[in-house]
């Protein structure tokens, strides 16, 4: 876990690597959005000097609200987002169509805070629960019934959520809204809901540092700023009925049931099989199909073919999911209609 651990860069590291080699670049891409993919993007970034190095980046990881937004706005050259935007959000572009093309698949972990960090088990429904204030002390009763054995303290809950508009917290929603009735009719799913309690973090290094910090702090956060952090994290209750930890071989099993339309807009949340991690999602990239600088438009096409199929061998090591080849394959033909 160490080694894993130490190949995830931080914020500040990405934005000293950016522009400590924009001076010697012949080609600055700027990007922004989802912070779910940017121990990837940190990586990535450091691993294509050594294919390109007239291209250099920088990449503000605020959200894939903000992703979505900077494309719109025509401020990036790329967004990335946890989940699609959808056709009316699309038609605002006036730089024409927007691709979005998945790139790296991940879990969302449920990660914690308590005396002595004993490894836990939980459910949706109680997730659900505690999410919705109906369970506000670690030891009730419900959550000791799946955690046979563990000193559960007699300790307030103490939620922590995202304050940005966020695809973690769309895929987080859409999973609760998948495994519970009421929080489908009270909150349902939103990259930014109406949270009925807690408190909020900004991206998932903010979540990351309040559940840290917080006595009996729960938060959901992807899964390498769980390792980052060293912050434990539940077992989780899958569709089938079978406890799965979270794993890229998990998330992989998730992604493997999903139906990918042409357009790649998908969700793959409470995904039947008995090794698929619930709580699983991907990251797209944001492309303007028509480019309007050929320069900047050839490294961007070259970027994002080398993502989508050298980048993934890089996947596992930051604890996400690579992509299968055909999906692979699927998303080459797309990068393809890129007009330069």
């Amino acid at each position: 876990m160490r080694t894993k651990t130490a190949l995830l860069l931080s914020i500040a590291a990405l934005a000293t690597f950016a522009s400590g080699v924009a001076a010697k670049a012949d080609v600055s891409l700027n990007g922004g959005g989802s912070s779910f993919d940017l121990p990837a993007f940190t990586k990535w970034f450091q691993a294509y000097r050594s294919v390109d190095p007239s291209v250099s980046f920088n990449y503000q990881p605020n959200g894939s609200g903000f992703g979505q937004a900077s494309m719109l706005n025509q401020t990036v050259d790329f967004g990335a987002s946890d989940f699609t935007m959808d056709d009316a959000k699309l038609a605002k572009s006036t730089n024409g169509p927007i691709l979005q093309l998945p790139i790296v698949a991940g879990a969302v972990v449920i990660s914690y805070n308590l005396p002595g960090n004993p490894k836990l088990k939980l459910d949706g429904d109680t997730i659900a629960n505690i999410y919705l204030g109906n369970i506000t002390k670690w030891n009730d009763s419900r959550i000791a019934a799946l955690n046979p054995g563990v000193d559960l303290p007699d300790l307030d809950i103490v939620t922590v959520h995202r304050s940005d508009t966020s695809g973690t917290s769309y895929i987080f929603s859409d999973y609760l809204s998948s495994v519970s009735q009421e929080w489908a009719s009270k909150v349902g799913r939103s990259g930014s809901p109406m949270w009925p309690n807690g408190l909020g973090g900004k991206a998932n290094a903010g979540v990351a540092g309040q559940v840290k910090q917080l006595p009996g702090a729960v938060g959901y956060i992807e899964l390498a700023y769980a390792v980052e952090n060293r912050l434990p994290y539940a077992t989780l209750k899958n569709h089938d009925g079978d406890y799965v930890e979270a794993t890229p071989a998990a998330v992989s099993a998730a992604l493997a049931t999903a139906t990918i339309p042409d357009d790649f807009r998908f969700t793959m949340v409470n995904a039947p099989g008995a090794k698929s991690y619930p709580i699983a999602g991907v990251s797209w990239i944001l492309l303007y199909q028509n480019q309007k600088d050929s320069v900047k438009g050839a490294a961007i096409v070259k970027f994002a073919k080398w993502i989508v199929t050298a980048g993934q061998k890089i996947s596992p090591e930051l604890e996400y999911a690579p992509l299968p080849d055909n999906v692979q394959q699927r998303i080459l033909a797309a990068i393809d209609t890129i007009k330069y």
